[in-house]
């Protein structure tokens, strides 16, 4: 009888031992986790309720989805889509539906329904929980423990997969992705619980991204934020987390606001400045004082000095980054096993024949919503069927 070995019962890991399972019901497949429950993270996800994948609605090319691995997903959700993951589930017993954001949840907007499922699935398999693996050797011994194949799924793996030192893997090092911004401006954070559709960059670079903008008590949040913490993850990183945020507050370029300035001057010159706007008061109020206009000023008065001012403010608001926050219990890494490791049809490893990977453990991440777990259920389909086929 052959016998896989799976390494890490997160979300990759659990449905690539359930899809051999149903495949090949003769196969021996062992999943060593090294914590006390499986599939805790999936637990967490999506605040609990488990965004499982995304529409891909709007995204124009992978690399906007995933800054790291657009290739290999390429291929991969050939092999299993978003709409194979919701039929799926779908056919598995858990209802799901589509948000008008294009993720998808369970209906019951429940992520223990998604992990119930998966250990229904996973029926036959031997469950290996607080089993840390400690060392796998060539010819695939698992703690001294004989297997023909090993998939490893550890996920993000910050502590490393030492336990594959053996094979002398080309590693590319974890970093942080999917994290808030930690902003230093009292008057900003006074604003906690305001949101508004803005663009987000980093002064001085390349990154930027755009979406639903929370304002916290701790500084920046929302996709908008965990999108450029994603994309500019290992800029970040390497700059020790300190940056200049700039803001554009309407997402729009300096000719556009201009001109709407002007139509609110032209439509509204006895009111004052600060009762006629485009955003909510408070924040309204906060931009005008970073412009330096005064609340009594009419809109006859801004003059184009004034104008000129508040499009700056609109444009390009500049604050301090100085440091990161976890996004809810979330973990998310850049990094991981390289991808030249690996051939990218199978995910097997090009000089070991046998090992395989699957999910976040792969240098693939993704920007919020659904898309590291797609990644995840995609490479460990193409896992398994490589497993069958060989």
């Amino acid at each position: 009888m052959k016998r896989v070995a799976i390494i890490g019962a997160g979300a990759a890991g659990c449905f690539c031992a359930a899809l051999l399972r149903r495949a090949e019901p003769a196969l021996a497949v062992t999943v060593f986790e090294a914590g006390s429950v499986p599939m805790a993270k999936l637990a967490r996800t999506g605040g609990g309720r488990c965004n499982l994948t995304n529409s891909f609605e709007g995204v124009r090319s992978l690399k906007e989805a995933y800054p790291r691995g657009e290739r290999i997903m390429q291929r991969a959700l050939k092999a299993f889509s978003h709409q194979d993951t919701v039929r799926w589930f779908e056919g598995e017993g858990v209802p799901l539906t589509l948000q008008p954001d294009h993720c998808w949840f369970p209906v019951s907007q429940d992520a223990m329904d998604i992990v119930r499922c998966l250990r229904r699935a996973m029926e036959g398999v031997d469950l290996r929980l607080g089993h840390p693996v400690k060392a796998i050797e060539p010819g695939f011994l698992v703690d001294g423990e004989p297997f023909d194949a090993v998939v490893v799924t550890t996920g993000g793996a910050p502590r490393g997969i030492s336990f594959l030192d053996a094979f002398e893997l080309e590693m590319v090092p974890p970093v942080p992705s999917l994290f808030t911004f930690t902003i230093p401006d009292a008057s900003l954070c006074s604003l906690a619980g305001l949101v508004v559709s803005a663009s987000v960059g980093l002064s001085g670079t390349k990154y930027k991204a755009e979406g639903q903008l929370l304002i916290t008590d701790w500084g920046l949040s929302g996709p908008a934020t965990l999108k450029l913490s994603s994309y500019a993850a290992r800029h970040l990183a390497e700059a020790g987390y300190e940056a200049t945020v700039a803001v554009n507050w309407l997402n729009c370029d300096e000719d556009s606001v201009r001109g709407l300035l002007r139509s609110l001057a032209a439509e509204n010159p006895r009111k004052l400045v600060a009762s006629v706007h485009p955003l909510q008061q408070r924040l309204w109020e906060h931009l005008l004082g970073r412009a330096g206009i005064r609340p009594d000023l009419r809109w006859a008065e801004l003059g184009s000095k004034g104008t000129n001012r508040i499009v700056a403010v609109l444009t390009a608001d500049c604050y301090p980054l100085r440091g990161k926050s976890h996004f809810r219990e979330e973990f998310v890494t850049a990094g991981g096993v390289a991808l030249g490791n690996v051939d990218l049809s199978t995910l097997e490893s090009k000089r070991h024949k046998g090992l395989y990977f699957a999910g976040e453990v792969l240098d693939i991440d993704a920007i919020t919503g659904g898309f590291n777990l797609q990644a995840a259920w995609s490479t460990a389909f193409v896992c398994a069927q490589s497993l069958i086929r060989a």
